[in-house]
């Protein structure tokens, strides 16, 4: 993964299948500089969601690509279609940002050491869907969120970065659920800027930041 240069600003595609918060929070830094890239491309498993609406409405090219016939993850065809619209918009770095789809050995082998995700709880605690309701079933006192690279496991990548969000009494799981994507919308880009500058190198299970 190559950092930015004077010559090439860092490309980010990124995917995901709701609102598109986190999607917003990431291209909105990297028009203000905050994130040395551009976001070259927004794809979505979803025909109509928000985060296609956000990032047309940032000038940025957003498209639908169906995911197939099965229900967690890309099937082959659709993986092969989403490489070929990353790789035409020249990406560097995959962010997913709320994709709901397992991804596939296809798409991580494209873009090796170059996907990553940010989780709703302080992995490997929570892993996998509603993790925010996950904790609060537990009855912790502390959850918050997790940047990781991906692997062909489910929140199983080398972990990146970790932020807490609090658990609060009375917390709903809608409450306690907007009070970690706060957290989400701060330590992501903070994050992928990190990455843009080549700061973050991986080394077996271990990241490692670089000043």
């Amino acid at each position: 993964m190559e950092p930015a240069t004077p010559s090439r600003l860092f490309r980010l595609g990124i995917l995901g299948s709701g609102k598109g918060s986190n999607a917003a929070a990431i291209a909105d830094a990297c028009a203000d500089g905050t994130i040395p890239a551009r976001v070259a491309i927004v794809l979505s498993d979803v025909e109509n969601a928000g985060i296609l609406e956000r990032a047309r409405e940032r000038k940025v090219p957003a498209r639908f690509i169906h995911p197939g016939k099965s229900r967690a993850s890309l099937d082959g065809p659709a993986e092969a279609a989403y490489v070929e619209a990353l790789r035409a918009a020249e990406v560097d770095l995959v962010v997913m940002a709320g994709f709901m789809r397992i991804i596939r050995s296809g798409l991580l082998r494209a873009f090796a050491n170059r996907v990553v995700n940010i989780h709703p709880a302080l992995l490997p605690a929570f892993p996998g869907l509603e993790a925010w309701k996950q904790a609060l079933e537990h009855g912790v006192k502390m959850t918050g969120v997790t940047v990781h690279f991906v692997d062909e496991g489910i929140d199983t990548g080398p972990i990146i970065a970790q932020a807490t969000a609090p658990v609060l009494p009375g917390d709903t799981p809608q409450s306690l659920h907007a009070r970690i994507q706060e957290v989400e919308r701060r330590i992501y880009p903070t994050v992928i800027a990190a990455l843009a500058r080549g700061r973050i190198r991986v080394e077996g299970r271990q990241t490692i930041w670089q000043p």
